[in-house]
């Protein structure tokens, strides 16, 4: 079973784009105000903790708390800024995206299954 982590620091961050050379990053930008947010994160616990590939790492970042943090993605990766967004990253780079209700098991499944 695959679980996820919460990233607060740009460190932490720096240290995923690097090892998403080796294994790929499904990132999910949350925001605890949003309550289309909220269904989109209860849709990514679940597929992390029933579903998900276990060769891939999971992070969620709150987009309000750790701004910074949220703000490097965006910039480092060439992605306009949404919330809630999942991005999945691999090789330093954005492979998909997408956000708000589009983000459900399914879409997640399809989306790793190119990696």
């Amino acid at each position: 079973m695959a679980g996820w982590k919460e990233i607060t620091t740009l460190e932490e961050w720096e240290q995923l784009l690097r090892q998403s050379t080796e294994s790929p990053v499904l990132v999910m930008k949350h925001s605890t105000r949003c309550s289309v947010s909220a269904e989109a994160w209860e849709e990514y616990q679940t597929f992390v903790s029933t579903m998900a590939p276990e060769t891939v790492e999971y992070v969620m970042v709150k987009v309000i708390e750790s701004r910074p943090v949220s703000n490097r993605i965006a910039e480092d990766l060439g992605v306009q800024h949404k919330s809630p967004q999942t991005i999945l990253v691999k090789d330093g780079k954005e492979v998909w995206n997408t956000s708000h209700w589009h983000i459900t098991k399914e879409s997640l499944t399809n989306a790793l299954k190119a990696v």
